[in-house]
């Protein structure tokens, strides 16, 4: 069997980051900038960027384009999709998303940020911080983005002055503080000229900080698995017609969080069975251990009833089951969800039905207030809701696993998302209503 050490464990070659930033601020452009000085650009891309811009009469190629894929999003000229593009570099792969600026895409934000470790939050530096900079700064925060970039762009547009960028730096790293975001790194640059994008800049020799790429490739991105609650859910169970293994029983998922061990003692959620792990498969090959985003196959040591949908975790930190749920949510769907409303809901790899029984509050985005039991959430709304499944379900708080922490409500009608939320997460909740929900055959 391999070995791996726990250098080897803890080490990560790949960053997920998400862009924000107020309409104009430059996302598009940084993004852009990023792929073209980083020699992540194919000469076909460019050419095909380079002919948009000669059509639209600009002389230098649009490096915007290189991201705003979409017919809608050039002829407006703003951001309107999430759009995913993926880098590499000798020192890290990246995959980053570039999520829209205008409040009315909130839920886009949210989508691109979700499985994000950083954040780079772009102001113009003419404007400073503006209301929608705080708003993407607070749902970093709700989210747990653990790093944050505050990149002020367009410093060529205000003589490169220091003193802009100090103030800008310290009123926003003081409002981000105050929502709890662990850590901001603040950067002037110039996304359209290129400063302290990829190469330091000549016109600011006052700062002496990274470049955007030097922090991306050097930020430490902390999958500490000594103190992460292993889980797999299980996607399939495997059991191959084959005379060389007729007994083999193994039970695949990507492992959410974690590691896993040979000879570790295991307890499968929902169902509370016990057993000890007698083997791991990783690629057709036995390993000791196993850790976070590896697809692996779990052997058993006990015969036990495990199916889709399951969770193995380690016995010594298996989570409560509960059909309770207590979360803040994004509403991201066109139609509202409403107190009593039936959904599915899905975690990790199972879907249960559920009733929506309370929304306590809405979240106010712009300056943080609460609006007591609103009765719905709409789209782009982040509020709590109370919510009452068919059947027990092993969650963690979103503060400890963002995987495990996590779910969706599906509409059971036509399978649309409505709402993707974060268990345990809470803004001063106000008393909950009475539950007035009518017995229709949903009532758990």
């Amino acid at each position: 069997m391999s070995t791996v050490t726990t250098e080897e464990l803890s080490e990560t070659t790949l960053l997920r980051f998400a862009t924000a930033g107020s309409v104009d601020d430059g996302k598009s452009t940084l993004v852009g900038r990023l792929l073209h000085d980083s020699k992540s650009v194919l000469t076909d891309q460019l050419e095909a960027v380079e002919r948009a811009s000669a059509s639209r009469g600009q002389e230098a190629p649009d490096l915007a384009l290189l991201t705003d894929g979409l017919r809608a999003e050039r002829e407006q000229g703003i951001t309107i999709d999430v759009a995913y593009r993926y880098f590499a570099t000798p020192l890290r792969r990246f995959i980053l998303a570039d999520t829209p600026g205008h409040v009315q895409y909130t839920r886009n934000m949210v989508t691109g940020a979700s499985t994000a470790e950083l954040t780079v939050i772009l102001v113009d530096a003419r404007n400073g911080v503006v209301e929608q900079t705080r708003r993407h700064a607070a749902l970093a925060a709700l989210l747990r983005v653990p790093h944050v970039v505050l990149a002020v762009n367009k410093m060529d547009l205000v003589g490169y002055e220091e003193k802009v960028f100090a103030a800008i730096a310290e009123e926003f790293t003081a409002y981000a503080t105050e929502l709890g975001v662990p850590e901001v790194t603040a950067i002037p640059i110039s996304a359209l000229v290129g400063d302290n994008v990829v190469e330091p800049s000549a016109n600011m020799d006052w700062y002496g900080g990274p470049t955007v790429l030097e922090h991306l490739e050097t930020v430490p991105v902390s999958h500490d698995l000594s103190h992460c609650h292993a889980r797999l859910p299980v996607q399939y169970v495997i059991r191959p017609r084959s005379a060389d293994h007729p007994d083999y029983r193994g039970y695949a998922g990507q492992i959410a969080a974690g590691s896993f061990r040979v000879g570790e003692e295991v307890t499968v959620l929902p169902s509370g069975r016990t057993s000890k792990i007698s083997g791991i498969d990783l690629l057709g090959e036995p390993v000791d251990v196993a850790w976070t985003t590896q697809s692996v196959t779990l052997l058993l040591e006990d015969d036990i009833d495990i199916s889709r949908g399951d969770l193995i975790v380690p016995t010594k930190d298996a989570p409560a089951t509960t059909q309770d749920i207590e979360a803040t949510v994004c509403h991201v769907a066109d139609a509202p969800l409403t107190v009593n409303h039936r959904v599915l809901l899905k975690h990790g790899t199972r879907t249960v039905k559920a009733i929506v029984k309370d929304i306590p509050s809405r979240l106010t985005l712009d300056d943080l207030s609460l609006h007591p039991h609103p009765g719905q959430l709409v789209a782009n709304d982040i509020g709590r809701v109370k919510i009452r499944t068919a059947e027990p379900l092993p969650v963690d708080s979103y503060s400890d696993s963002r995987r495990t922490g996590s779910f969706i409500l599906i509409d059971p009608n036509d399978g649309q998302t409505l709402t993707a939320g974060m268990v345990g997460e809470s803004f001063a909740s106000p008393e909950p209503v009475k539950d007035e929900a009518e017995d229709d055959g949903w009532d758990f």
